[in-house]
């Protein structure tokens, strides 16, 4: 095998823990000598054993020697476990190949720097490097600025409608397209709706994956006034306070109570117009280490994220189809932006193919 191989199977591991670090990186390990491979490893949040951890002891006294592929810098730090740059050390590896620095600021390169005092070959693997950020590019921006990466997903027609006026029973994308959206929600950390969508839908906003994540997904819905009902399939389905009521001081007291009592989350966030202030909750989850929310809502919602620019990215799903009309919802409601000037932009445009007649766009905001 190249080189190339060897990155490309660690990263290929560390994809495996999707789901399953957060609010750590996730992380992929191989262990190579004389030109096989003697280790393999990933992390997880629940094993608390790193990838090169995981691959040392797989490798054993192998691990002399040899050149350990990693998609993220070793940390230098103690957490939970003790610093990953103490175990290679003691195991004698003569190279460390990386797909990245790690962003966190009590890392950023100091692993870096005390394997090379060691006397350990430390080589960058720049072509690895896009793939790795994009593994953890959650976990990459929360690093970055304090908070949660926040993306708006949408299923919408050509014309850019998410609701007709009368009757919205059925979908707008197809089956395929949906189950691609339960694998994107599996790996956020948090998921947001509002109360309109709840009342109309009567959703669960669960992951429905299949594959085990190292936290429940935060189910959040919006909703000013507490008018979540308590026999809704999301407040009967809570388990370890997994939904959470965002309301506001202007709601009955009675009814968050009984949000409350029947295992529900409640916080009271005031903003302006009487609404819930969106800001208070990216700061409460960043607070509380989730590094990712997924906004799945209503026309006037994600009008409100985008324009506010607490989103950071968007992942539109389109059907070939079109609603037309006046009265059909749009993906982004509210005033809107009043001249072509004034648009919303964005950067870093990907097209992903779904099937043969769908596709979805993902997008950065130009900030």
């Amino acid at each position: 095998m190249l080189p190339t191989d060897y990155m490309a199977e660690a990263l290929a591991l560390a994809a495996q823990g999707s789901g399953l670090t957060s609010p750590n990186p996730t992380v992929g390990a191989v262990i190579v000598k004389d030109g096989a491979v003697v280790g393999r490893g990933f992390h997880t949040y629940a094993s608390l054993k790193h990838a090169e951890i995981v691959a040392l002891e797989q490798a054993g006294e192998r691990a002399k020697g040899a050149t350990v592929y990693v998609t993220l810098e070793p940390c230098s730090i103690t957490g939970r476990t003790p610093p990953c740059t103490d175990a290679l050390i003691a195991a004698g590896v003569s190279r460390v190949v990386a797909g990245m620095v790690d962003p966190n600021p009590k890392v950023a390169g100091q692993g870096i720097a005390l394997l090379r005092n060691a006397g350990i070959l430390v080589e960058m693997a720049e072509s690895a490097s896009a793939t790795a950020a994009r593994l953890n590019e959650a976990y990459i921006h929360y690093m970055r600025t304090g908070r949660p990466l926040v993306m708006v997903k949408a299923a919408v027609t050509l014309d850019g409608k998410i609701s007709a006026p009368d009757d919205n029973s059925g979908w707008i994308t197809s089956e395929k397209a949906r189950a691609h959206v339960q694998s994107l929600r599996h790996s956020y950390d948090a998921i947001l709706t509002g109360i309109g969508t709840v009342l109309a839908d009567d959703c669960l906003l669960s992951d429905r994956s299949g594959f085990p994540r190292s936290r429940p997904l935060l189910r959040i819905v919006l909703d000013s006034q507490a008018r979540m009902p308590v026999d809704s399939k999301m407040v009967r389905s809570v388990h370890n306070g997994d939904v959470l009521v965002v309301t506001t001081s202007a709601a009955p007291e009675e009814r968050r109570a009984a949000l409350e009592a029947a295992g529900a989350q409640v916080a009271v966030f005031d903003g302006l117009d009487g609404r819930t202030d969106l800001r208070q909750v990216i700061a409460w989850l960043a607070e509380r280490k989730y590094l990712s929310l997924m906004i799945e809502a209503g026309s006037r919602v994600n009008w409100a994220v985008l324009e506010s620019g607490t989103a950071d990215k968007i992942y539109f799903y389109y059907a070939p189809k079109v609603l037309g009309g006046m009265q059909s919802l749009p993906v982004a409601g509210g005033v809107g932006r009043r001249r072509r000037a004034d648009a919303i932009r964005f950067r870093d445009v990907q097209l992903h193919r779904i099937t043969d007649d769908e596709f979805a766009v993902e997008a950065w905001l130009v900030k």
